[in-house]
């Protein structure tokens, strides 16, 4: 049984279809969603790259036929009893469960970010599909203040979003004639612009040559809605004509429920085999774990493969490779039609190299191109027809090579 039908769980789905015995096993797959949301792209949609309909699709499409799609709310797991409890009061059985319930922003961890006169007016997300068509609505009309880009708290997911939003409304600003009447800020929690060292060192830089004000440290304790500011638990205060904030990253609620999480609702999961650490028949998956990993597409690309072995050797009663070294990759855009893209693990920082093949490329590693926004800007086309479908991608390694990078 596989619980949640995103990114990760409907990757899950397609490769154990094409691996499980379907005379002795079924899957099974619920989610009271029906739409699939290509989130990466809500990036996009406040500075009009992209629309709705390059980031909604049926979640039944990517379903195999040979998989049960159950489009239910699930109330409760219940491990003792290898139990399901939907909110329609039907219980099912499971003998092995696939947590892939993802994570979710909750704005109102943030004292005042949620007050009607602001939310969605002058203060906005970009990780939801509503956020993200409001702020784009706000973008069209805005014509000059104070823009302030800022984080609540790690982790969360694609940890480039922000940075990458940063570079892309200076490069909107610049493009509309009016980026000297924006001032741009990019407020963190972090004492740096990432949470990898060299990563954080070149985007620092970045953020200073396209004049963004980088203010480290700024853990928010709350927004006052009235004076447009937020204000840190040290009292620090940052005011703001218009709020680009990532709030809180939790785990969904019914992990919660079932007593199954930490404080943030995220699944304590063996880092490199993938099982729950409490249950051994429950393996987790993306962003429901709470491993030390990026929360991103790629992360959950990678996993997807190695649990599809470690689940049919579970079925075989043979021992699970610990084979996820936390693997990832991502591009980020940093405007005017440019892009990095950094490759890294849970041991090896991003550097400089070439990518996917050592001294070939053709993308290069750590460096700015022109290339690898073409990448970024393909991935919609792989993300929807490959990734999804769980279906090969030649030259990209599940595990990080090091070979031609320098290290």
């Amino acid at each position: 049984m596989i619980l949640g039908a995103g990114t990760a769980g409907t990757m899950m789905a397609n490769h154990l279809a094409r691996k499980i015995d379907h005379k002795n096993w079924n899957i099974t797959i619920i989610d009271e969603h029906k739409t699939h949301y290509y989130q990466p792209g809500f990036l996009f949609i406040p500075f009009g790259t992209y629309s709705e309909k390059d980031v909604i699709k049926k979640k039944a499409d990517f379903i195999p036929k040979k998989v049960e799609y159950i489009s239910e709310k699930i109330e409760k797991i219940e491990p003792q009893a290898n139990t399901i409890k939907l909110e329609n009061g039907n219980s099912i059985e499971y003998n092995i469960l696939i947590v892939a319930t993802g994570c979710k922003i909750v704005p109102d961890e943030i004292d005042g970010l949620t007050d009607v006169s602001i939310w969605h007016k002058d203060a906005f997300d970009f990780y939801t599909f509503e956020g993200a068509m409001a702020l784009q609505k706000k973008f069209e009309n805005f014509k000059g203040g104070k823009l302030v880009i800022h984080i609540a708290e790690m982790p969360i997911k694609c940890p480039v979003a922000p940075l990458e939003f940063a570079f892309l409304a200076d490069s909107f600003f610049t493009k509309k004639g009016i980026r000297n009447d924006i001032e741009l800020i990019y407020a963190t929690p972090l004492s740096g612009a990432f949470t990898k060292q060299n990563c954080s060192t070149v985007l620092g830089h970045l953020l200073s040559e396209k004049n963004i004000k980088l203010i480290p440290d700024f853990n928010i304790e709350s927004v006052d809605s009235n004076s447009k500011k937020m204000i840190s638990f040290d009292g620090k205060e940052i005011d703001f004509d218009c709020l680009a904030t990532i709030p809180t990253n939790m785990g969904d609620e019914l992990i919660e429920n079932s007593d199954m999480g930490d404080e943030l609702n995220f699944i304590p999961t063996d880092k490199h085999t993938l099982q729950s650490k409490d249950h051994d028949n429950i393996f987790v998956i993306g962003d429901a774990t709470d491993l030390p990993s990026s929360k991103a597409g790629s992360v959950a690309h990678f996993q997807a493969e190695i649990l599809t072995h470690n689940v049919m050797n579970f079925i075989k009663n043979k021992p699970l490779k610990p084979d996820f070294d936390g693997h990832a990759n991502c591009f980020i855009e940093s405007g005017f039609g440019k892009a990095f893209l950094i490759d890294f693990n849970y041991d090896v920082e991003p550097v400089e190299g070439k990518f996917p093949f050592p001294i070939i490329g053709p993308m290069s590693l750590l460096k700015e191109s022109r290339l690898n926004h073409f990448g970024k800007m393909a991935f919609k086309h792989i993300y929807w027809n490959v990734l999804l479908r769980g279906l090969p991608m030649p030259g990209i390694p599940t595990q990080m090579k090091t070979w031609g990078k320098k290290l």
